[in-house]
């Protein structure tokens, strides 16, 4: 058995698969989460699921760590018709979870005056692809906390119209399906309150712009560990150049991400240490970090992307995990700096392989990066490679997991 199977086997299993997918503010901070879940049958959570993955939700997903602590933020969880009108709902804490009411389902007195009933005890209600031009939905608006509004189905003036309507009725506003950032800007001026969507996710490139700043160090240091004759000595003199570098990279392989017995003093030490591949794994780390007016959601994104690429390659018995790790975390690096992915690869010195994933997804590197990216979008019924898919889930929560804790190990005071 494989260590990281070792590992994921200690993790309890659950009977659902699930991702999770930020709700921004205006100021791209996570305000909650919305919750993924597809059960054994292949449709959202039961009753059932529901109070068997409620403890590891809490657990682990409603964690995050944003503005140098860790803070807990509230889910959106999609409900059916059947949950709602049970005799009791699962032990939901009220705190912790937004009921979310698909817009589609039939209003019957019963089911009005159930949430209604749900709104006085203190849950937290929210409606989901809200119509402006259907009246029969009025009657949930003074109901309702949030209400959603599906950018990408209704056109620019329905969504002007739902703010207008949803503003006259005093409801927190969220605008969802938000492809892109230009939809953003719009709803950022229709006063909408929340934002949901890929928007951050994709690049705006701008034409001949150069990856800056100690940036063009980390590449130096790449470009040397992808040297096959690559030396210690050859390795510290290129770090020492910046003395704030050495002292990140060193801080960051002595914290409890790394987990070594003794103190890491210098790079050829670290490197003897922890051995070549560990070295390049944090100096990509260091270039996806840290850099100005994008999200921490964003970054923290492209480490699951990275632990969840490399997991599951070893799940899979795949040679080169760390290959994998890098393929995952670059993989938004284009988002991140604004830069065309095209331009990075020329830029940035990585094998041939690697860049043939980042570009086309192509070749095995790409083929569990098309597999992780399927499950971070809820796609699950695209998932093809694991025969056992309670490990899915778990690959993905040991990986939300490790992120957390990489970032808190690599915001260390400058």
């Amino acid at each position: 058995m494989s260590k990281i199977r070792d590992l994921l086997e200690k993790e309890e299993k659950l009977e659902v698969l699930l991702a999770c997918r930020p709700v921004y503010t205006r100021n791209n901070e996570v305000a909650a989460l919305q919750l993924l879940v597809q059960g054994e049958n292949g449709q959202g959570a039961s009753l059932a699921d529901l109070e068997h993955s409620g403890p590891v939700i809490l657990g682990t997903y409603t964690s995050l760590f944003q503005k140098g602590r860790i803070q807990s933020v509230p889910s959106f969880l999609r409900v059916t018709e059947e949950i709602l009108l049970a005799p009791q709902l699962p032990a939901l804490p009220r705190k912790q979870y937004i009921l979310e009411v698909p817009g589609e389902l039939l209003l019957t007195s019963d089911l009005v005056e159930r949430l209604r009933g749900l709104a006085r005890r203190g849950y937290r209600l929210a409606l989901a692809d809200y119509d402006p031009d259907d009246d029969e939905l009025d009657v949930l608006l003074d109901i309702m906390h949030i209400v959603k509004v599906n950018t990408r189905t209704l056109d620019a003036a329905a969504v002007e119209r739902a703010a207008e309507r949803l503003r006259r009725h005093g409801v927190e506003k969220l605008a969802d399906h938000l492809d892109d950032r230009e939809a953003f800007r719009r709803c950022l001026e229709l006063g909408f309150d929340y934002y949901q969507g890929d928007f951050l996710s994709t690049p705006e490139p701008v034409k001949g712009k150069k990856i800056a700043g100690n940036k063009l160090l980390l590449l130096q240091l790449l470009s040397e560990l992808h040297n096959p004759d690559a030396s210690p000595a050859r390795l510290e003199a290129i770090a020492i150049k910046d003395a704030q570098l050495t002292w990140r990279i060193l801080k960051t392989v002595n914290s409890a991400a790394v987990g070594l017995r003794r103190e890491v003093s210098t790079i050829s030490h670290a490197i003897a240490m922890l051995g070549l591949d560990e070295i390049r794994r944090w100096a990509n780390l260091f270039l996806v970090e840290g850099v100005p007016d994008k999200p921490e959601a964003l970054a923290r994104d492209m480490l699951v992307r990275g632990r969840m690429c490399e997991t599951l390659s070893e799940l899979c018995d795949r040679a080169s995990p760390v290959d994998h790790f890098i393929v995952g975390l670059l993989s938004q690096l284009d988002t991140l700096l604004d830069i065309s992915m095209h331009d990075l690869m020329e830029q940035v010195p990585l094998s041939r392989p690697v860049k043939a994933a980042l570009l086309t997804r192509e070749g095995g590197l790409g083929e569990i990066l098309t597999e992780v990216e399927a499950y971070l979008a809820g796609r699950f019924d695209d998932l093809r490679l694991l025969n056992e898919r309670a490990y899915y889930e778990v690959t993905y929560r040991h990986s939300v997991a490790w992120a957390r804790q990489v970032q808190q190990s690599m915001n260390f005071p400058q």
